[in-house]
């Protein structure tokens, strides 16, 4: 099962400084029907204008990741991390127990990026937040695990759910292929480019929620950039 859901059909929410689209239910946006897919809750598309961002909120039992498309956002929190994190780079906060944070686009030029968050399936440890750059020419023509809850995923950032994101690169009628384990839920977006995902077409910054699927395999219509959440 494998259902589109085009970019112009999703939630959208213009604030001036930000421009926001909502794959599933968020803030003012309310549809019964997509309050999320498995234990993903929040797949945000964000365009976030130089010089402005989000003041500090606070933020519990989530896992939160930031993947960065353009420009750069910097994090700072109530534990005393500070980071940037440029286009490419993935950065992860498990807010755990309790957590307030901010993220501004400090950058001259304006910021784009993903904001995921899946529920956790590990509850009451203390928050955390880290950081990495993952650069893009490991990812060409691969899906690279870039936060994991497995163990084995020594080289991706840690979460705390039974949950992976990857991403990857593909050029003009490359494939790559998938293996989706039994029971579990996908969503796949196209950062960039045009895409089928076992005969499904979509375009850039559509969603595809995937389900009852062995294998998911994904070609490049175009040069693409794609994003992968595998979860319960």
């Amino acid at each position: 099962m494998i259902e589109l859901r085009p970019f112009d059909q999703i939630g959208h929410a213009r604030h001036g400084w930000l421009d926001a689209a909502h794959h599933f239910s968020f803030g003012d946006y309310r549809d019964p029907q997509r309050m999320g897919w498995g234990n993903l809750r929040v797949w945000n598309d964000d365009t976030i204008a130089a010089g402005t961002g989000f003041a500090p909120h606070p933020h519990r039992d989530m896992e939160i990741m930031t993947y960065v498309r353009s420009g750069a956002i910097t994090h700072r929190d109530s534990l005393g991390n500070e980071g940037v994190t440029a286009a490419g780079d993935v950065q992860v906060m498990s807010a755990g127990t309790g957590i307030t944070h901010s993220e501004y686009n400090r950058e001259d030029v304006t910021t784009t990026l993903f904001q995921i968050w899946i529920e956790p399936t590990r509850r009451g440890d203390p928050p955390a937040w880290g950081a990495r750059a993952f650069p893009k020419g490991d990812r060409a023509g691969q899906l690279v695990v870039l936060a994991s809850g497995y163990p084995d995923d020594a080289d991706a950032l840690p979460i705390r759910t039974t949950a992976r994101l990857l991403a990857g690169t593909l050029h003009s009628g490359q494939s790559v292929t998938y293996p989706l384990a039994a029971g579990r839920k996908a969503y796949i977006v196209p950062a960039t480019g045009r895409i089928t995902v076992n005969g499904v077409a979509a375009s850039a910054r559509d969603g595809l929620a995937i389900a009852d699927e062995q294998d998911v395999t994904i070609t490049a219509l175009d040069d693409a950039e794609v994003v992968l959440v595998d979860t319960l």
